[in-house]
């Protein structure tokens, strides 16, 4: 189960590089919207800290049963 969750927080590191680079490369053609890719970058950087930190207390809650 633990091999799922780690797949999940790469993609989440995945997903945040895409949003990052669209922000950038819409920055000075649609500032807003680079706004609005940079912000779901940013949640999706915290959504893969968030996850490791569950994913690990998972495991760590697995080993002690």
């Amino acid at each position: 189960m633990a091999k799922y969750f780690k797949f999940f927080e790469i993609a989440y590191l995945i997903i945040a590089v895409v949003f990052i680079v669209e922000a950038i490369l819409r920055w000075n053609s649609e500032p807003n919207k680079a706004y609005i890719f940079l912000a779901f970058g940013l949640l999706a950087i915290f959504m893969y800290f968030f996850r490791k930190k569950y994913r690990k207390r998972f495991e760590k809650h697995e080993k002690k049963e």
